[in-house]
């Protein structure tokens, strides 16, 4: 005999679980709007929106605490296995990363404030050029994780994991093109390392976009990549 109830605990689950997959994109949308407006402020020298941007950080670790809730709520009420729990897991995880994307973002508008603020010293505007062009490619490695994501992508994700590769490279001619300033100028050391400082926390959300690559693969195969290179997934995959 059939149980009547089964049809109903998944059906349950499923709509639970779409819940918190809508938001986990919630929270990717809202962090790559945060790094934008982080970058946009430093373009445009507004120290006063960069405040906004922080405060707006609030939104984001209030989902993140929102999905922690709603994980714990169904690893205890629904047991789920297999397939079921590495998707619970997945969302956990990514909700994770997300909410340090949206901090690192925060140390962004922070470097506004700490630049253009009201006793700031305004960096030499070629020296900011170096945080916006890694931050577009940045942006879009996380845009790709989140759609690798929303579409049990693992060709996407592994896209995103190439792109961390290429990630370090952009980061090491970044500080190469850095250092040349400090060489003619040795006045501007200060603002290179607060530069090197925001560059590196793009370095950081790439690598917490890679992670969500990596979550992606796992979600879809069952397999822990966290580990290995491009490669070596990639052999196993094909």
């Amino acid at each position: 005999m059939k149980n009547p109830s089964k049809g109903h605990t998944v059906e349950s689950f499923n709509e639970e679980m779409k819940r918190e997959h809508k938001t986990v994109l919630q929270m990717g949308a809202l962090v790559r709007t945060q790094i934008k407006n982080a970058i946009r402020t430093l373009q445009e020298e507004d120290a006063e929106e960069a405040r906004k941007v922080i405060a707006a950080d609030a939104e984001v670790n209030n989902l993140d605490i929102q999905v922690a809730a709603h994980v714990e709520h169904i690893l205890a009420r629904r047991t789920p296995v297999a397939g079921d729990l590495r998707e619970v897991l997945t969302v956990a995880k990514m909700a994770t990363d997300l909410e340090r994307c949206g901090d690192e973002a925060g140390k962004l508008a922070r470097l506004t404030i700490h630049f253009f603020g009201d006793r700031g010293t305004a960096p030499n505007y070629q020296l900011l050029q170096e945080v916006s062009s890694v931050a577009g490619f940045v942006d879009h490695m996380l845009q790709e994780s989140l759609d690798a994501f929303d579409q049990r992508n693992i060709e996407r994700a592994c896209e995103v994991i190439r792109k961390a590769e290429s990630l370090d490279g952009e980061f090491r001619s970044s500080l190469r093109r850095l250092t040349t300033f400090v060489l003619e100028d040795a006045r501007t050391i200060g603002q290179f390392i607060d530069v090197v400082l925001a560059v590196r926390a793009l370095e950081r959300i790439g690598g917490h976009a890679k992670n969500i690559g990596g979550y992606v693969v796992y979600l879809v195969t069952g397999r822990d990549v966290r580990h290995e290179t491009l490669d070596e997934i990639l052999r196993d995959l094909t």
